[in-house]
């Protein structure tokens, strides 16, 4: 489907503008981007100036009845929500724009919501299923050790148990992280890509002396 050149101009500003004046990040605005090229599929690229509300409307019946490409079930209510909330903050941002703000009003954006219902759902805690620890210590126990990738990938195990860090923060630590005579994990949001870029401090978990002798062999083996 051909692109429309106006409203890729006007995206390009509104991207910018949350880059740089809502200080979002590069990841924060992708989501948004998709969000917003999901909707330009629906109306097929028409003009942005062009928008309204029944077309809202109409995508959120569309939005329902979409699936996941990756589960191939009916989109969550939580997708549904933080596509919408996406357009939402677009179109509030786009009716006080040039050439824009006698064409769409700021009640417009009120569109895209779910109903109450919905957004409860949607805004619902629900816990996450994961494996328990046995399970993890079980892996790190079968898991080869004989070349260096493997005992790299058994290392990496044993410190998301050891610290609870997230996957893409140990993928971006240093040897200057790890405290192993404090027994602590000092992610540095300046190097480390934490969540919310923000510097956490994690203890060793008590899960086992075993596994804290592989994370320690391992730095060792680096330095």
């Amino acid at each position: 489907m051909n692109c429309n050149g106006k409203n890729e101009r006007i995206k390009r500003a509104y991207f910018r503008y949350l880059k740089e004046a809502k200080r979002q990040s590069t990841a924060s605005v992708d989501t948004v981007a998709a969000a917003i090229d999901r909707f330009e599929a629906y109306t097929r690229r028409r003009d942005f100036a062009a928008f309204h509300i029944e077309q809202a409307i109409g995508f959120k019946d569309h939005l329902a009845s979409r699936l996941s490409e990756r589960s191939g079930k009916p989109l969550s209510k939580a997708t549904q929500l933080h596509t919408l909330s996406a357009l939402r903050g677009f179109l509030l941002w786009l009716a006080d724009q040039p050439g824009y703000r006698t064409r769409i009003r700021y009640s417009d954006a009120d569109y895209f919501s779910l109903s109450l219902k919905d957004t409860a759902v949607a805004k619902a805690e629900r816990d996450i299923e994961g494996p328990t620890v046995e399970q993890v210590r079980h892996v790190v126990a079968a898991m080869p050790d004989a070349t260096d990738i493997a005992k790299r990938n058994r290392a990496l195990i044993a410190f998301a148990l050891l610290t609870g860090a997230r996957d893409d923060a140990l993928a971006s630590l240093r040897l200057k992280h790890v405290d192993l005579d404090r027994r602590q994990l000092v992610q540095d949001a300046r190097v480390v890509r934490t969540k919310a870029s923000k510097t956490i401090i994690t203890t060793f978990f008590p899960v086992g002396d075993d596994l804290q002798a592989i994370a320690t062999a391992w730095v060792a083996f680096l330095r």
